[in-house]
């Protein structure tokens, strides 16, 4: 999606990628005991350049168990070729610290990205967990796609369909669901130990926030669902799904509720809910369709996986003439 965000990562720190590496992540290392039991997690992020997109490794300790959030699949749009270098990335640091992955946690269905969220179940044995409002979602994108009888609409494309409210367990870790709609319906922020995996709904503070012009994006939901955010507990770290950062500054993962709620170039301050909803409509109004948007959501509603091979062995998806974006 169209990002915003821009807040110096508290207690992390860039490391580069080993020399000849081609992996299109990079790995962020926070300073932090990864060998002791923990009742607020580890995170391990990881930022995929090509989608500015941030995926994350959320754990106990190292040698305990673990969630993937929001993890990218790699999808070279003029050729159409899809590649695991991302996910793979992610994969070797799970094992590099013999973690075990209970959870994949999509945040809500992108449009930005493709997910990798089928892939790393797979290969990694892991439950695959998104909101119910994927239902809605699908059942949009089926008839904007023309998927036949083939795609059944009722989100068993993934293992879990995760309500708002809704407690469940990382390990030691406990974690809890809200549901933030309003850049999309199925929109959710994943609260671990002191940690909140926010999606699209905050961006950075010099960035702003996230676009509501999505089928089931509202601009005022989307108020609510921040405000939501800042009135959790101050000192809960929140850790971002994108940033577009400017010239002057690398990508960073995470920000405070503090530096929102002071800062943010759309909400923070004295910005009130009937100023956000006329910025935010306005300034959607001149945003480009996502690049990605269209093959994203076709693999993105199936739970990160392609679509079925056609009779001659190949997978196709589909284009939707005239019917997405401003003529």
């Amino acid at each position: 999606m169209q990002s915003d965000i821009t807040f110096p990562i508290q207690a992390v720190r860039r490391i580069t990628a080993f020399a000849g590496m081609l992996v299109a992540m990079e790995a962020i290392s926070p300073e932090i005991d990864v060998m002791a039991p923990r009742t607020n997690p580890n995170v391990q992020p990881f930022f995929d350049k090509d989608t500015n997109t941030f995926t994350y490794v959320v754990y106990d300790h190292a040698g305990g168990a673990a969630a993937i959030v929001d993890p990218v699949l790699d999808f070279d749009a003029p050729a159409a070729r899809t590649a695991t270098r991302a996910a793979d990335a992610v994969l070797a640091f799970v094992r590099e610290h013999a973690l075990r992955v209970e959870w994949i946690l999509e945040t809500h269905a992108h449009a930005d990205h493709l997910s990798a969220g089928g892939y790393l179940r797979d290969a990694l044995g892991a439950r695959l967990g998104i909101g119910r409002g994927i239902v809605g979602v699908q059942r949009h994108f089926k008839a904007l796609f023309g998927l036949g009888d083939q795609f059944v609409a009722d989100g068993r494309q993934f293992d879990h369909l995760f309500d708002d409210g809704e407690r469940f367990g990382v390990g030691a870790l406990d974690a809890r669901v809200l549901a933030t709609p309003g850049h999309t319906a199925d929109s959710l922020t994943y609260v671990i130990g002191d940690a909140a995996f926010i999606g699209d709904t905050l961006f950075a503070p010099d960035v702003g926030t996230a676009r509501c012009d999505f089928p089931g994006g509202d601009a005022a939901t989307l108020h609510d669902s921040i405000r939501a955010i800042l009135a959790l507990p101050e000192h809960t770290r929140l850790f971002l799904c994108h940033d577009y950062p400017p010239g002057t500054r690398g990508p960073q993962a995470q920000t405070t509720i503090a530096a929102q709620a002071a800062d943010n170039i759309h909400v923070g301050g004295d910005a009130t809910a009937a100023d956000f909803a006329r910025m935010r409509q306005a300034r959607d109004a001149t945003l480009a369709v996502p690049r990605l948007l269209l093959p994203a959501l076709q693999v993105n509603i199936r739970g990160g996986r392609l679509p079925e091979a056609d009779a001659d062995g190949h997978r196709y998806l589909r284009i939707p003439l005239d019917r997405i974006g401003r003529g």
